[in-house]
Protein backbone atom coordinates (compact mmCIF):
# COMPACT_ATOMS: atom_id res chain seq x y z
CA UNK A 1 0.00 0.00 0.00
CA UNK A 2 1.51 3.39 -0.77
CA UNK A 3 2.07 6.03 1.52
CA UNK A 4 -0.87 8.12 0.24
CA UNK A 5 -3.40 6.23 1.59
CA UNK A 6 -2.21 7.03 5.44
CA UNK A 7 -4.13 10.20 4.80
CA UNK A 8 -3.80 10.47 8.77
CA UNK A 9 -0.17 11.13 8.49
CA UNK A 10 1.16 14.49 7.33
CA UNK A 11 2.73 13.94 4.28
CA UNK A 12 6.32 14.28 3.20
CA UNK A 13 8.14 15.93 0.20
CA UNK A 14 10.15 13.51 -2.00
CA UNK A 15 13.88 14.94 -3.86
CA UNK A 16 13.73 13.65 -7.68
CA UNK A 17 15.70 10.74 -6.81
CA UNK A 18 13.43 9.49 -4.20
CA UNK A 19 14.98 10.55 -1.23
CA UNK A 20 13.09 12.56 1.66
CA UNK A 21 13.33 16.47 1.44
CA UNK A 22 14.64 17.67 5.20
CA UNK A 23 13.70 20.58 6.78
CA UNK A 24 16.11 23.30 8.36
CA UNK A 25 18.25 21.88 11.04
CA UNK A 26 16.91 18.28 10.48
CA UNK A 27 19.49 15.39 10.13
CA UNK A 28 18.98 11.88 9.88
CA UNK A 29 19.63 9.33 12.35
CA UNK A 30 19.17 5.70 11.19
CA UNK A 31 17.04 3.96 8.38
CA UNK A 32 15.30 0.78 8.24
CA UNK A 33 15.29 -0.89 4.64
CA UNK A 34 11.95 -2.45 4.93
CA UNK A 35 9.00 -2.04 7.74
CA UNK A 36 4.72 -1.73 8.07
CA UNK A 37 3.19 0.68 10.14
CA UNK A 38 0.09 -1.10 11.53
CA UNK A 39 -2.41 0.34 13.89
CA UNK A 40 -2.98 -1.30 17.41
CA UNK A 41 -6.34 0.03 18.47
CA UNK A 42 -8.23 1.82 15.73
CA UNK A 43 -8.88 -0.46 12.40
CA UNK A 44 -10.23 2.98 10.49
CA UNK A 45 -6.79 3.81 10.67
CA UNK A 46 -5.15 2.85 6.85
CA UNK A 47 -2.11 0.63 7.23
CA UNK A 48 1.40 1.22 5.77
CA UNK A 49 3.42 -1.40 3.89
CA UNK A 50 6.84 -2.11 2.40
CA UNK A 51 7.97 1.33 3.76
CA UNK A 52 11.44 2.37 3.49
CA UNK A 53 12.05 4.20 7.20
CA UNK A 54 14.14 6.96 7.94
CA UNK A 55 14.54 8.55 11.09
CA UNK A 56 15.62 12.07 11.89
CA UNK A 57 16.19 14.44 14.46
CA UNK A 58 12.51 15.83 13.59
CA UNK A 59 10.16 12.54 12.14
CA UNK A 60 10.14 8.98 11.30
CA UNK A 61 9.77 9.14 7.57
CA UNK A 62 7.80 6.28 5.99
CA UNK A 63 9.04 6.29 1.65
CA UNK A 64 7.16 3.97 -0.40
CA UNK A 65 9.97 3.68 -2.85
CA UNK A 66 7.73 2.12 -5.68
CA UNK A 67 4.93 5.39 -5.76
CA UNK A 68 7.95 8.00 -4.72
CA UNK A 69 4.87 8.53 -1.99
CA UNK A 70 6.07 9.28 1.91
CA UNK A 71 5.04 10.20 5.15
CA UNK A 72 6.02 11.49 8.22
CA UNK A 73 5.38 11.45 11.71
CA UNK A 74 6.51 14.04 13.57
CA UNK A 75 8.75 13.11 17.11
CA UNK A 76 6.64 15.47 18.70
CA UNK A 77 3.39 13.57 18.54
CA UNK A 78 5.26 10.14 20.18
CA UNK A 79 3.85 10.42 24.29
CA UNK A 80 5.75 7.41 24.93
CA UNK A 81 7.65 4.22 23.09
CA UNK A 82 7.65 0.77 23.83
CA UNK A 83 11.03 -1.65 23.59
CA UNK A 84 10.91 -3.88 20.79
CA UNK A 85 9.16 -7.06 20.85
CA UNK A 86 8.21 -10.18 19.04
CA UNK A 87 3.96 -10.85 19.10
CA UNK A 88 3.55 -14.40 19.45
CA UNK A 89 2.34 -16.88 21.93
CA UNK A 90 3.77 -19.49 24.28
CA UNK A 91 1.52 -21.89 23.67
CA UNK A 92 2.99 -24.97 22.09
CA UNK A 93 -0.07 -26.39 20.68
CA UNK A 94 -0.96 -23.07 18.67
CA UNK A 95 2.66 -22.41 17.23
CA UNK A 96 2.37 -26.36 16.14
CA UNK A 97 -1.38 -25.85 14.55
CA UNK A 98 -0.84 -22.17 13.12
CA UNK A 99 -0.01 -22.13 9.84
CA UNK A 100 4.04 -21.38 8.05
CA UNK A 101 2.79 -17.71 7.23
CA UNK A 102 1.48 -16.21 9.93
CA UNK A 103 4.14 -17.94 12.32
CA UNK A 104 6.78 -15.80 10.34
CA UNK A 105 5.22 -12.94 10.31
CA UNK A 106 4.57 -13.09 14.22
CA UNK A 107 8.24 -13.27 14.52
CA UNK A 108 8.64 -9.94 13.37
CA UNK A 109 10.32 -7.19 15.58
CA UNK A 110 7.43 -4.73 16.93
CA UNK A 111 7.74 -0.80 18.28
CA UNK A 112 4.91 0.34 19.91
CA UNK A 113 4.41 4.03 19.72
CA UNK A 114 1.63 5.75 21.82
CA UNK A 115 0.51 8.86 19.92
CA UNK A 116 -1.01 12.36 20.26
CA UNK A 117 -3.76 13.48 17.52
CA UNK A 118 -6.07 16.02 16.26
CA UNK A 119 -8.50 17.12 18.24
CA UNK A 120 -7.74 15.69 22.02
CA UNK A 121 -7.03 12.09 21.46
CA UNK A 122 -4.66 9.26 21.93
CA UNK A 123 -3.77 6.36 19.70
CA UNK A 124 -1.41 3.22 19.47
CA UNK A 125 0.62 2.18 16.44
CA UNK A 126 3.33 -0.20 15.74
CA UNK A 127 6.52 -0.31 13.73
CA UNK A 128 6.65 -3.52 11.88
CA UNK A 129 10.29 -4.22 11.16
CA UNK A 130 9.61 -7.35 8.31
CA UNK A 131 13.67 -7.02 7.33
CA UNK A 132 16.87 -8.28 9.04
CA UNK A 133 18.19 -5.65 10.70
CA UNK A 134 19.49 -4.35 14.31
CA UNK A 135 15.92 -3.36 15.63
CA UNK A 136 17.41 -2.29 19.51
CA UNK A 137 20.04 0.24 17.81
CA UNK A 138 17.54 1.81 15.75
CA UNK A 139 15.11 2.31 19.20
CA UNK A 140 17.97 3.68 21.10
CA UNK A 141 18.40 6.09 18.00
CA UNK A 142 14.77 6.93 18.24
CA UNK A 143 14.80 7.72 22.28
CA UNK A 144 17.63 9.92 21.77
CA UNK A 145 15.97 11.84 18.95
CA UNK A 146 12.73 12.16 20.80
CA UNK A 147 14.76 13.27 24.38
CA UNK A 148 16.51 15.46 22.44
CA UNK A 149 13.85 17.82 21.07
CA UNK A 150 15.64 19.32 18.28
CA UNK A 151 12.60 20.78 16.73
CA UNK A 152 12.20 22.84 19.66
CA UNK A 153 15.96 23.87 19.26
CA UNK A 154 17.59 27.03 17.54
CA UNK A 155 21.04 27.65 16.97
CA UNK A 156 21.82 30.10 19.86
CA UNK A 157 19.86 27.22 22.16
CA UNK A 158 23.28 24.61 21.40
CA UNK A 159 25.03 24.05 24.51
CA UNK A 160 29.17 25.97 24.43
CA UNK A 161 31.81 23.40 23.64
CA UNK A 162 33.41 24.53 26.72
CA UNK A 163 32.62 25.15 30.23
CA UNK A 164 33.44 29.20 31.05
CA UNK A 165 35.82 29.97 33.21
CA UNK A 166 35.93 32.89 35.85
CA UNK A 167 37.77 35.64 34.99
CA UNK A 168 41.20 36.00 37.19
CA UNK A 169 41.72 32.32 38.09
CA UNK A 170 44.71 30.64 38.04
CA UNK A 171 45.44 27.85 35.81
CA UNK A 172 45.27 24.28 38.35
CA UNK A 173 48.86 23.52 37.76
CA UNK A 174 50.26 26.82 39.48
CA UNK A 175 47.73 26.08 42.23
CA UNK A 176 48.81 22.93 42.78
CA UNK A 177 52.11 22.20 45.25
CA UNK A 178 55.11 19.92 43.39
CA UNK A 179 56.21 17.62 45.35
CA UNK A 180 60.22 16.60 45.07
CA UNK A 181 61.11 14.08 43.60
CA UNK A 182 63.18 11.66 46.10
CA UNK A 183 63.60 8.34 45.59
CA UNK A 184 61.77 5.39 43.51
CA UNK A 185 58.41 6.56 45.03
CA UNK A 186 59.08 10.22 43.62
CA UNK A 187 59.87 8.46 40.33
CA UNK A 188 56.66 6.61 40.41
CA UNK A 189 54.65 9.52 41.47
CA UNK A 190 56.54 11.81 38.66
CA UNK A 191 55.29 9.00 36.24
CA UNK A 192 51.82 8.56 37.33
CA UNK A 193 52.00 12.43 36.64
CA UNK A 194 53.16 12.07 33.17
CA UNK A 195 50.38 9.51 32.17
CA UNK A 196 46.85 11.70 34.00
CA UNK A 197 48.69 14.60 31.83
CA UNK A 198 48.54 13.10 28.55
CA UNK A 199 45.19 11.29 29.06
CA UNK A 200 44.02 14.65 29.79
CA UNK A 201 45.30 16.36 27.04
CA UNK A 202 43.68 13.30 24.76
CA UNK A 203 40.51 14.05 26.16
CA UNK A 204 40.71 17.98 25.85
CA UNK A 205 41.86 17.33 22.14
CA UNK A 206 39.09 14.72 21.17
CA UNK A 207 36.39 17.40 23.22
CA UNK A 208 37.73 20.11 20.72
CA UNK A 209 37.62 17.32 17.82
CA UNK A 210 33.78 16.88 18.86
CA UNK A 211 33.11 20.71 19.07
CA UNK A 212 34.60 21.18 15.60
CA UNK A 213 32.29 18.65 14.36
CA UNK A 214 29.41 20.38 16.40
CA UNK A 215 30.34 23.72 14.78
CA UNK A 216 31.04 22.31 11.43
CA UNK A 217 27.20 21.42 11.41
CA UNK A 218 26.13 24.34 12.53
CA UNK A 219 28.12 26.75 10.06
CA UNK A 220 26.60 24.12 7.00
CA UNK A 221 22.94 24.69 8.44
CA UNK A 222 23.35 28.93 8.28
CA UNK A 223 25.11 28.43 4.60
CA UNK A 224 21.91 26.64 4.07
CA UNK A 225 19.71 29.40 5.42
CA UNK A 226 21.77 32.06 3.81
CA UNK A 227 21.52 30.56 0.14
CA UNK A 228 17.96 29.80 0.58
CA UNK A 229 17.27 33.49 1.42
CA UNK A 230 19.55 34.51 -0.85
CA UNK A 231 17.45 32.86 -3.71
CA UNK A 232 13.99 34.12 -2.18
CA UNK A 233 15.38 38.29 -2.35
CA UNK A 234 16.34 37.59 -5.97
CA UNK A 235 13.34 36.54 -7.16
CA UNK A 236 11.60 39.42 -5.28
CA UNK A 237 14.72 41.81 -5.99
CA UNK A 238 14.31 42.09 -10.22
CA UNK A 239 15.98 45.58 -10.58
CA UNK A 240 18.76 45.63 -9.14
CA UNK A 241 21.76 45.66 -11.26
CA UNK A 242 23.94 43.37 -13.11
CA UNK A 243 26.91 43.59 -10.81
CA UNK A 244 24.89 42.85 -7.54
CA UNK A 245 22.92 40.40 -9.27
CA UNK A 246 26.78 38.67 -10.00
CA UNK A 247 27.93 39.17 -6.48
CA UNK A 248 24.60 37.38 -5.48
CA UNK A 249 25.53 34.84 -7.96
CA UNK A 250 28.73 34.50 -6.57
CA UNK A 251 27.61 34.14 -2.97
CA UNK A 252 25.13 31.64 -4.34
CA UNK A 253 27.98 29.12 -5.83
CA UNK A 254 29.78 29.58 -2.76
CA UNK A 255 27.59 28.16 -0.18
CA UNK A 256 26.35 25.84 -2.23
CA UNK A 257 29.67 23.91 -1.80
CA UNK A 258 29.97 24.51 1.91
CA UNK A 259 28.16 21.63 2.54
CA UNK A 260 25.48 18.96 3.18
CA UNK A 261 23.45 19.21 6.13
CA UNK A 262 22.64 15.57 6.57
CA UNK A 263 25.04 13.27 4.59
CA UNK A 264 24.42 9.71 4.05
CA UNK A 265 27.23 7.88 6.42
CA UNK A 266 27.23 4.01 7.26
CA UNK A 267 26.63 4.87 10.76
CA UNK A 268 23.01 6.13 9.96
CA UNK A 269 22.41 4.12 6.63
CA UNK A 270 23.74 0.81 7.72
CA UNK A 271 23.28 -1.98 4.88
CA UNK A 272 21.43 0.95 2.70
CA UNK A 273 24.64 3.03 2.83
CA UNK A 274 25.81 2.72 -0.98
CA UNK A 275 21.83 3.19 -1.95
CA UNK A 276 21.41 6.24 -0.21
CA UNK A 277 24.47 7.66 -1.09
CA UNK A 278 23.61 7.02 -4.93
CA UNK A 279 20.45 8.77 -4.35
CA UNK A 280 21.78 11.58 -2.57
CA UNK A 281 24.61 11.93 -5.13
CA UNK A 282 22.26 12.35 -7.82
CA UNK A 283 20.69 14.56 -6.04
CA UNK A 284 23.51 16.57 -5.26
CA UNK A 285 24.87 16.98 -8.66
CA UNK A 286 21.69 18.21 -10.40
CA UNK A 287 22.86 21.77 -9.62
CA UNK A 288 26.40 21.41 -10.58
CA UNK A 289 25.78 19.57 -14.01
CA UNK A 290 23.39 23.05 -15.37
CA UNK A 291 26.36 25.27 -15.01
CA UNK A 292 28.74 22.48 -16.12
CA UNK A 293 26.46 22.08 -19.72
CA UNK A 294 25.08 18.78 -18.56
CA UNK A 295 28.69 16.61 -17.63
CA UNK A 296 31.20 17.15 -15.43
CA UNK A 297 34.37 14.29 -15.00
CA UNK A 298 34.33 11.95 -11.85
CA UNK A 299 37.35 13.29 -10.23
CA UNK A 300 35.75 16.96 -10.38
CA UNK A 301 32.32 15.40 -8.87
CA UNK A 302 34.15 13.70 -5.68
CA UNK A 303 36.36 17.24 -5.13
CA UNK A 304 33.02 19.07 -5.02
CA UNK A 305 31.01 16.02 -3.39
CA UNK A 306 33.43 15.71 -0.08
CA UNK A 307 34.17 19.02 0.07
CA UNK A 308 29.92 19.01 0.88
CA UNK A 309 30.02 16.77 3.25
CA UNK A 310 32.64 18.30 5.73
CA UNK A 311 34.23 15.86 7.90
CA UNK A 312 32.11 12.75 6.36
CA UNK A 313 34.55 12.00 3.30
CA UNK A 314 33.76 9.30 1.61
CA UNK A 315 36.57 6.92 -1.08
CA UNK A 316 36.93 6.84 -4.60
CA UNK A 317 35.47 3.64 -4.53
CA UNK A 318 32.56 4.44 -2.40
CA UNK A 319 31.55 6.95 -4.91
CA UNK A 320 32.10 4.67 -7.74
CA UNK A 321 30.08 1.95 -6.39
CA UNK A 322 27.59 4.96 -5.80
CA UNK A 323 27.57 5.74 -9.62
CA UNK A 324 27.16 1.97 -10.49
CA UNK A 325 23.66 1.99 -8.88
CA UNK A 326 22.18 4.49 -10.81
CA UNK A 327 21.35 2.17 -13.57
CA UNK A 328 19.10 0.25 -11.01
CA UNK A 329 17.61 3.39 -10.13
CA UNK A 330 14.86 5.88 -11.82
CA UNK A 331 17.71 8.80 -11.55
CA UNK A 332 18.15 11.82 -14.10
CA UNK A 333 21.78 10.95 -14.29
CA UNK A 334 23.94 8.39 -15.21
CA UNK A 335 27.57 7.49 -15.50
CA UNK A 336 29.65 7.42 -18.66
CA UNK A 337 32.74 6.39 -19.55
CA UNK A 338 34.56 7.62 -22.85
CA UNK A 339 36.61 4.97 -24.57
CA UNK A 340 39.96 6.37 -23.45
CA UNK A 341 38.62 5.36 -20.07
CA UNK A 342 37.51 8.90 -18.69
CA UNK A 343 34.72 8.36 -16.53
CA UNK A 344 32.53 11.34 -16.27
CA UNK A 345 29.09 12.03 -14.86
CA UNK A 346 25.89 13.80 -17.17
CA UNK A 347 22.34 14.10 -17.05
CA UNK A 348 20.05 11.98 -19.14
CA UNK A 349 18.88 14.62 -21.62
CA UNK A 350 22.21 15.65 -22.54
CA UNK A 351 22.71 15.15 -26.45
CA UNK A 352 26.23 14.31 -27.73
CA UNK A 353 24.63 15.61 -31.12
CA UNK A 354 24.35 19.14 -29.70
CA UNK A 355 28.47 19.43 -29.12
CA UNK A 356 29.02 18.03 -32.19
CA UNK A 357 26.74 21.01 -34.10
CA UNK A 358 28.90 23.23 -31.95
CA UNK A 359 32.40 21.39 -32.39
CA UNK A 360 32.07 21.63 -36.17
CA UNK A 361 30.23 24.90 -36.10
CA UNK A 362 33.91 25.82 -34.11
CA UNK A 363 35.93 24.19 -36.83
CA UNK A 364 34.69 25.85 -39.53
CA UNK A 365 35.38 29.20 -39.26
CA UNK A 366 38.04 31.05 -41.02
CA UNK A 367 41.06 30.82 -38.20
CA UNK A 368 40.41 27.29 -37.76
CA UNK A 369 40.16 26.43 -41.39
CA UNK A 370 43.74 27.14 -41.46
CA UNK A 371 45.13 26.46 -38.30
CA UNK A 372 42.92 23.80 -36.71
CA UNK A 373 41.42 23.46 -33.17
CA UNK A 374 42.80 22.50 -29.66
CA UNK A 375 41.33 20.91 -26.86
CA UNK A 376 41.93 24.58 -25.18
CA UNK A 377 39.62 26.19 -28.31
CA UNK A 378 36.99 23.59 -27.78
CA UNK A 379 36.89 23.55 -23.81
CA UNK A 380 36.56 27.47 -24.06
CA UNK A 381 33.92 27.14 -26.43
CA UNK A 382 31.65 24.74 -25.05
CA UNK A 383 32.42 26.04 -21.50
CA UNK A 384 34.22 22.55 -20.18
CA UNK A 385 37.04 21.58 -18.66
CA UNK A 386 39.79 20.39 -21.39
CA UNK A 387 40.15 16.86 -20.82
CA UNK A 388 36.56 16.59 -21.35
CA UNK A 389 36.95 18.97 -24.62
CA UNK A 390 39.42 16.57 -25.97
CA UNK A 391 36.95 13.60 -25.49
CA UNK A 392 34.08 14.99 -27.47
CA UNK A 393 36.61 15.99 -29.99
CA UNK A 394 38.08 12.81 -30.40
CA UNK A 395 33.99 11.58 -30.44
CA UNK A 396 33.80 13.76 -33.23
CA UNK A 397 36.46 12.27 -34.83
CA UNK A 398 35.10 8.65 -34.79
CA UNK A 399 32.26 10.23 -35.91
CA UNK A 400 33.79 10.93 -39.22
CA UNK A 401 33.29 15.16 -38.19
CA UNK A 402 36.91 15.76 -37.77
CA UNK A 403 40.52 14.91 -38.43
CA UNK A 404 43.26 14.46 -36.48
CA UNK A 405 46.55 16.12 -36.56
CA UNK A 406 49.40 14.64 -34.22
CA UNK A 407 52.26 17.46 -33.80
CA UNK A 408 55.05 17.78 -31.30
CA UNK A 409 52.98 21.33 -30.06
CA UNK A 410 50.36 18.62 -29.18
CA UNK A 411 46.55 17.73 -31.30
CA UNK A 412 44.73 20.05 -33.82
CA UNK A 413 41.85 18.57 -35.18
CA UNK A 414 40.40 19.85 -38.42
CA UNK A 415 37.55 19.82 -40.24
CA UNK A 416 36.76 16.74 -42.21
CA UNK A 417 36.83 17.71 -45.89
CA UNK A 418 36.72 14.28 -47.58
CA UNK A 419 33.11 14.30 -47.50
CA UNK A 420 33.21 17.42 -49.31
CA UNK A 421 35.11 14.96 -52.36
CA UNK A 422 33.43 13.38 -55.36
CA UNK A 423 34.71 10.05 -55.17
CA UNK A 424 34.04 10.16 -59.11
CA UNK A 425 35.70 13.27 -60.24
CA UNK A 426 38.72 13.75 -57.39
CA UNK A 427 40.17 16.39 -59.43
CA UNK A 428 37.30 18.73 -59.97
CA UNK A 429 37.16 21.56 -57.26
CA UNK A 430 33.72 22.59 -56.49
CA UNK A 431 33.06 26.53 -56.98
CA UNK A 432 31.53 26.29 -53.81
CA UNK A 433 31.33 24.48 -50.38
CA UNK A 434 33.46 23.64 -47.66
CA UNK A 435 36.38 22.48 -49.68
CA UNK A 436 35.95 25.39 -51.58
CA UNK A 437 36.39 27.80 -48.29
CA UNK A 438 39.42 25.87 -47.16
CA UNK A 439 41.28 26.21 -50.39
CA UNK A 440 40.70 30.14 -50.60
CA UNK A 441 41.92 30.53 -47.37
CA UNK A 442 44.74 28.43 -48.29
CA UNK A 443 45.76 30.79 -51.16
CA UNK A 444 45.04 33.72 -49.06
CA UNK A 445 47.30 32.79 -46.54
CA UNK A 446 49.97 31.70 -49.29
Amino acid sequence: MSAAAADWLPSASVTASGRPVLSAGEVERNLLPLVDLEPEENPRLAPLRGCLLALTSHRLIFLHEPSRSARGLPLATVVHAYPPHRRHSHNPLRSLFSSSSSSSSSQHHRIRLQISMPPARSEVVAIVVTCKADVDVFFGRLLEAIRARAWEMTPADAPASGAPVAEGAAPAEDIAIRMPVVGVSGILRMEQESWESAGQNLQDAFQDLNALMSKAKEMMQLAEKMRLKLLTNSSIESNSNDEEMGSKQDMQDLLLSVGIVSPVTKETAGALYHQQLSLQLADFVRIPLEKAGGMMALVDVYCLFNRARGTELISPEDLLQACSLWEKVDVPVMLRKFDSGVKVIQTKTHSDEEVFARISSLAQKLDALQKGISPSDAAFTLGIAPALAKEHLLNAENKGLLCRDVSPDGFRFFVNLFNEIDAQDIYTQKPHGLYHAWTSVAMASQ
